[in-house]
């Protein structure tokens, strides 16, 4: 594994427990994504994709084995440590947009600044910002049942970009788009990772998404069956 890594998960199991049954989600996972890479997973459902960005982005731990992230293991950090450092350093992006419908575009995209200590007008700029980033500039006031499916999700993105973070997960982000949205989308996390550097893990089912990454991970039964692509 490079020594570029910005997230490196070794020897990584993942068990969830329903009743007495143990189901083993993610065995002695071995991964590393680079600074400024953009990698897609792809497997079956319940293979544990979605399990790896839940880990990436410190909303869970993991049962055995270390993730670490700029050299620090974040599974060893307390709850509100891991809060923290994922406010600072992390990006979410879900295939269920989960925009709030009283609010605008603008004051969506603010809601992480105010785990900052950012004042309200410097929220307000950094916001707008983002909608900016995103092609939306002339939709700040606007809410949710005024915009398109895709322009949702270009203001979901622009949360995930309001506190500038290092790190963007995308879980199906496509998903629940139709093939001209799914392409902005697409279009947009590709210029995010050439222009902003950011480095980007995407969860897909779709071939012609994955395509846009620099490099595809397959998973199959917890551990990792596939790679195609040259790590960036």
């Amino acid at each position: 594994m490079s020594d570029n890594a910005l997230l490196r998960f070794q020897g990584v199991d993942k068990i969830y427990k329903r009743g007495d049954e143990e189901l083993h989600v993610l065995a002695g996972l071995d991964m590393a994504v680079n600074a400024g890479e953009f990698l897609a997973l792809m497997g079956p459902s319940g293979c544990g994709k979605s399990t790896i960005l839940n880990l990436a982005g410190g909303l869970d731990t993991p049962d055995a084995g270390t993730v670490t992230f700029g050299g620090e293991d974040i599974g060893a950090l307390s709850d509100a440590g891991r809060a923290g450092w994922r406010s600072r350093n992390v990006g979410f992006i879900f295939q269920a947009y989960n925009l709030i419908p009283v609010l605008t575009a603008r004051q969506n995209v603010a809601l992480p600044l105010l785990l900052t200590p950012l004042g309200s007008k410097a929220r307000k700029e950094q916001a707008e910002r983002a909608l900016r980033i995103v092609g939306l500039g002339d939709r700040m006031e606007h809410y949710p049942n005024q915009l398109s499916g895709g322009q949702e999700q270009r203001v979901a993105s622009a949360r995930a970009l309001a506190t500038d973070p290092r790190l963007l997960l995308a879980d199906e982000p496509t998903g629940d788009l139709d093939a001209t949205s799914a392409k902005d989308i697409l279009d947009l996390l590709q210029r995010l990772n050439r222009e902003n550097g950011k480095t980007i893990v995407m969860v897909t089912h779709d071939p012609a998404a994955a395509e846009r990454a620099h490099r595809t991970l397959k998973l199959d039964k917890g551990r990792l069956v596939h790679s195609t692509g040259a790590a960036h």
